[in-house]
């Protein structure tokens, strides 16, 4: 079947104002009936594994994906040969080298990741990771001056491959410098030097999906292999052992959970449950996770207190905490991260009902900007990432959200919907002089800007955007994978559906409809979530809830609708409390039945 999807439960206009339309078409169906019947599957399950292109043949290694079958050759990627043969050539003659971070949970985890890796060979690399506010993102000339000082080889990780000129400045300290990153290139690469980056434009690996941390693993294998049959240095370190930081960092920067990123999550939350690394488990443990860490810790829980450092605090501590063996220093620096996530929640909160404000202003004429911007100076600028980024759900268009300092020069962090690029966008207006610099992906970008040049900035991104923001929300369709009722979303449904995951960017979760279900009870809870339980027409329950919803539109259609017949859409999630284990659906959306 071509065309437009065919709508599920005819909903053509839900609380969030979308449709709600088939996933699978005609050929898919009949595809999740040859699954269903050659691996013995559920229905559910098969539709799921359909809906995302999987064949028969390929079902059963999909669900248990492995990294000896997806691991790509790292030789494929542009310059990684040269790459291992400087790292192997630094540890064999025992160079100082130091590695230069981003503040961010991937580039903490490449940091660590790269360090423990030299201090198996007996090399204690300084890590550096700049100060968000007051060096901003990437190398600057001042601190790479500062690490040739100390090293003959500085690595960078997550981030490098526009910083030409910080580079230089290390290079005519004295020191050689190696890339290791993943973001979009906006200009000339640095001049003589080694850039490994799967998004350069003469790069044919086909890896522009990893995180830095997939790009640092691959140099990592690379190095090990010109390693081999060294007598004088000690067997190589297993590289499997590093999967939980890969997890980790794979999940946290939002990059799509497909091909090998998914057996990076996959095995690598089965080796972090062994809790190995001293960090990892202590941070679990200041969190107080009392479940088995899922894909959801690392992003919602784990992710966020990683970053906290570097949003409100010492930026290096995710990377010393990811680094270390020692368990007294990592619960040390667990502890403070997990205070200084609770500041950062506070602030986050403050400013995000601030922004939220101007921007139902703006909006409140005529539809407002494609674009929003929004900016002050009494934002943190440790926190633009996140505003923007609520803003973004919020206004559902890309949004930028923006702290200006004293002398009127902002920081500030955007976010954009699916089907826009956004980095691309950033180094335009780089290009054009609206920015002092900028870069970042398709999904996010970082800008810094004067506040004399944002009137011009606004121009230039409603000029850019030109109708496609408003022509991509008016095509927003929520995809429905199947229907089932509160009786079938049973534990063993929810496992088995698990299997299929990770799920998350570019590997959507299965998103389930319960048609003609009793809302017998909805409340708000919490800071601003609705809590809610559903029955259907046979009188089984299941519990759900709807997460930073109370004050949007879909919170106020469930509180409204008490004792209402109404379509539920959602995931299905397990539920840990005292011991016990419940399902649970996560609400996405809901309509009138």
């Amino acid at each position: 079947m071509s065309g437009e999807k065919r709508l599920f439960l005819d909903v053509g206009n839900s609380a969030t104002g979308r449709t709600w339309r088939h996933r699978l078409d005609v050929r898919q169906e009949q595809l999740a009936t040859a699954i269903a019947q050659e691996h013995g599957l559920p229905d559910i399950v098969s539709r799921v594994l359909a809906g995302r292109g999987i064949v028969a043949d390929e079902a059963e290694r999909f669900l248990d994906p492995t990294i000896r079958d997806l691991l790509p050759d790292p030789s494929t990627l542009t310059d990684m040969k040269a790459a291992a043969d400087r790292l192997a050539k630094a540890i064999c003659s025992r160079e100082r080298v130091a590695i230069f971070g981003d503040y961010d949970v991937d580039g903490a985890v490449s940091s660590a990741m790269l360090a423990r890796f030299l201090r198996h060979y007996g090399i204690e690399a300084r890590i550096y990771i700049p100060d968000r506010i007051f060096e901003g993102y990437g190398p600057n000339p001042d601190a790479m001056r500062e690490l040739a000082g100390g090293a003959s080889l500085i690595v960078t990780v997550d981030c490098g491959t526009n910083s030409a000129e910080a580079i230089a400045a290390g290079r005519n300290a004295g020191a050689e410098v190696l890339v290791l990153d993943h973001h979009q290139v906006g200009g000339s690469l640095p001049d003589r030097t080694i850039v490994v980056n799967p998004n350069r434009e003469d790069d044919l690996s086909g890896q522009g999906h990893l995180c830095a941390a997939g790009v640092v693993f691959l140099a990592l294998v690379e190095t090990v292999r010109r390693l081999r049959g060294a007598s004088d240095l000690p067997a190589p370190p297993d590289l499997l052992k590093y999967l939980d930081l890969l997890a980790l960092a794979t999940v946290a920067d939002v990059v799509p959970l497909t091909g090998v990123n998914r057996a990076f999550v996959v095995k690598g939350l089965i080796a972090m449950r062994s809790m190995a690394n001293a960090g990892i488990a202590a941070l679990v443990r200041a969190a107080r996770i009392g479940e088995p860490v899922a894909t959801f810790h690392l992003g919602f829980v784990l992710g966020p207190r990683i970053n906290a450092g570097g949003r409100i605090g010492d930026a290096a501590l995710g990377a010393r905490l990811l680094a270390t063996d020692d368990a007294g220093e990592a619960q040390e620096i667990a502890e403070t991260l997990e205070r200084l996530n609770a500041e950062r929640q506070a602030l986050e909160q403050q400013m995000v009902d601030q922004a939220k404000a101007e921007a139902d202003a703006e909006m409140a004429a005529g539809g407002g900007p494609e674009i929003l911007v929004s900016g002050s100076p009494d934002w943190h600028p440790g926190i633009v990432g996140l505003i923007a980024s609520r803003l973004k759900d919020h206004a559902r268009r890309p949004a930028f959200a923006i702290a200006f300092n004293a002398n009127g020069i902002g920081t500030g962090s955007g976010r954009s919907i699916a089907g826009f690029d956004l980095g691309r966008l950033v180094n335009a207006a780089v290009e054009k002089g609206l920015l002092i610099k900028g870069g970042g992906h398709a999904m996010a970008a970082g800008i810094t800007v004067e506040k004399g040049k944002l009137g011009a900035l606004r121009g230039f991104f409603d000029e850019m955007a030109a109708g496609q923001i408003f022509a991509l929300r008016d095509q927003e369709s929520v995809l429905i994978d199947a229907a089932l009722s509160a009786g079938g979303a049973t534990i063993e449904l929810v496992e088995t559906l698990e299997r299929a995951g990770p799920f998350g960017a570019g590997h959507a979760p299965p998103l389930l409809v319960l048609p003609r279900h009793v809302l017998s009870d909805a409340r708000q809870v919490g800071t601003n979530h609705v809590r809610a339980e559903l029955r259907s027409e046979t009188g089984q329950r299941i519990s759900a809830i709807a997460f930073r919803a109370a004050d949007t539109d879909l919170g106020r259609f469930l509180l409204d609708r008490r004792g209402q017949t109404v379509h539920v859409a959602g995931t299905l999630g397990i539920n840990h409390w005292n011991g016990n284990r419940t399902v649970q659906l996560r609400i996405v959306d809901a309509a009138a039945a």
